[in-house]
C-alpha cells in the first residue's frame, strides 16, 4: 500500500482485515468485557492489549480509507 502497487488489491484487503479485527476487538473488549492477553510474553503482560489492537485495525482502516480517495 505505502509502495503504491497494486492498490486495487490492498486497499479491499485492509478494508475487510481492518474492520473484521476492530468489529471482534470490540465485542471481545467492550462488549463481552474480557481482557486480551499478550501472548508474546506467555500472557503475563500488562499490556492494554485491547485498547492497542483496537487502534491497530482502526489504523488499517484509516489508511485503506486514505489511499482510497486519493
Amino acid at each position: 500500500m505505502a509502495a503504491g502497487v497494486l492498490t486495487w488489491l490492498s486497499v479491499p484487503v485492509a478494508l475487510v482485515i481492518g474492520g473484521i479485527g476492530a468489529v471482534s476487538v470490540f465485542k471481545a473488549v467492550y462488549v463481552d468485557k474480557r481482557e486480551i492477553k499478550c501472548a508474546c510474553v506467555g500472557g503475563s503482560g500488562k499490556v492494554p492489549l485491547g485498547f492497542v489492537s483496537m487502534t491497530e485495525n482502526l489504523m488499517m482502516v484509516a489508511m485503506a480509507v486514505v489511499v482510497l480517495v486519493r
